[in-house]
């Protein structure tokens, strides 16, 4: 990528789990997910540097797809397709 500016990516619903350890990020998307359609996207937003692990085996585990991650300055952002 020659942009070091990246574009935000289109989602549909979103969490804000900042300030929260791990496992309750992942618990607010979980729940989020199961209100959303199939093919929705879930944008979290978490400060748990834990969450990336975590974030990366869900979505792999429950067959979703981590469409897109950041990480800038303690903040991390996943953008969740649901399954």
């Amino acid at each position: 990528m020659s942009d070091a500016v990246t574009r935000p990516q289109p989602y549909d619903a979103q969490v804000d789990a900042t300030g929260l350890n791990c496992p309750l990020p992942l618990l607010k998307a979980k729940l989020e997910l199961n209100r959303l359609a199939s093919g929705a996207v879930l944008k979290v937003i978490a400060t748990d540097a834990g969450s990336q692990r975590d974030f990366r085996t869900f979505a792999r585990l429950a067959g979703h797809t981590l469409e897109h991650e950041e990480a800038e300055g303690g903040v991390y952002q996943y953008w969740l397709r649901k399954a």
